[in-house]
């Protein structure tokens, strides 16, 4: 028996049910939507910040819609509907995996503009509303969903290339180095200025005020912190299984870890199906909307 076989008997690819992908797709889709539509429909979430979440909603949303298709597909070729390698199958296939690619790139890149818009509104208060305008938030997200197109098609029509996936690899790390720093930093920084805050005279209202516009972007900048942390969880194991194929194809090690592929799957999957329970839980406006929209018929009368 060679070597790869015995790698393959040692380490039997871990395979999960195709019905786990379709409901985790489809709960964390009607999940995502309900973000978006709760933030076009409430006036009070209306703000940069809730603009750059409802982007992130709709691309998990794109990602949810994207694998539960997949799945459908897998289901339908197993039940000889569908050829497995037919040239429209075949351009299906990419346009979903472009989908999915644009949904990645889009995930990260809003948590890179949410960061930046914490920063600002916490550091920079007086100043935020001249800064973070809604034209300036509207062209940011414009810049954002092109960037992310182009460089998803970009991905997945070159993919074979290592350089391709060298630079898909090093995006990942470099933008997670970025987010981390500007967390760090933000957080290092609101120690100094909690104690300066602290050091203020508590009758004023001035100071009151202050503390509680404090308080609130602080609350803000650790709900976002949560959602980076379950990000990272959930896509590490994805692409430190990209960063074995290039570097020990071969390694029997390497192949035990590459056999857990659809558990990385399902890890990507969880991402956008845990998003929108940490927003429920961690803010307020976004929890009483949801519940006005599940319990209430007239809208109006609930407000």
């Amino acid at each position: 028996m060679n070597t790869t076989v015995g790698n393959q008997s040692d380490c039997p690819e871990v395979k999960v049910p195709v019905p786990l992908f379709f409901t985790i797709g489809v709960v964390s889709l009607a999940e995502n939507l309900l973000v978006v539509v709760a933030v076009i429909r409430n006036r009070n979430l209306h703000s940069p910040m809730y603009c750059f979440i409802c982007s992130l909603a709709a691309f998990n949303t794109i990602a949810s819609l994207t694998k539960s298709w997949e799945n459908l597909m897998i289901v339908f070729a197993n039940m000889g509907l569908l050829e497995k390698k037919g040239s429209s199958e075949t351009n299906l296939d990419d346009v979903l995996d472009s989908l999915l690619c644009m949904s990645f790139v889009g995930s990260i890149v809003s948590f890179m503009a949410i960061a930046a818009d914490r920063y600002i509104s916490i550091f920079h208060a007086l100043r935020y509303h001249n800064i973070m305008t809604m034209r300036r938030t509207k062209g940011i997200l414009g810049v954002i969903w092109t960037i992310c197109g182009v460089s998803a098609v970009l991905m997945v029509r070159f993919f074979e290339s290592t350089f391709i996936m060298i630079c898909f690899v090093v995006f990942f790390v470099v933008s997670l180095a970025i987010i981390c720093f500007l967390y760090v930093y933000m957080f290092m920084l609101a120690r100094i200025h909690a104690r300066k805050i602290a050091a203020l005279p508590a009758s004023p209202s001035g100071g009151k005020g202050r503390r509680r516009r404090w308080g609130s972007g602080m609350r803000g900048a650790l709900t976002l912190t949560i959602l980076f942390g379950a990000f990272v969880v959930c896509w590490a194991p994805f692409f430190l299984h990209l960063i074995i194929i290039m570097l020990c194809p071969a390694n029997p090690y390497c192949e035990c870890y590459r056999s857990l592929f659809q558990l990385h799957v399902v890890l990507l999957m969880s991402h956008a199906f845990i998003d929108p329970a940490i927003y429920a839980f961690r803010g307020v406006e976004l929890r009483h909307t949801f519940r006005k929209m599940l319990l209430c018929s007239n809208w109006k009368r609930c407000s």
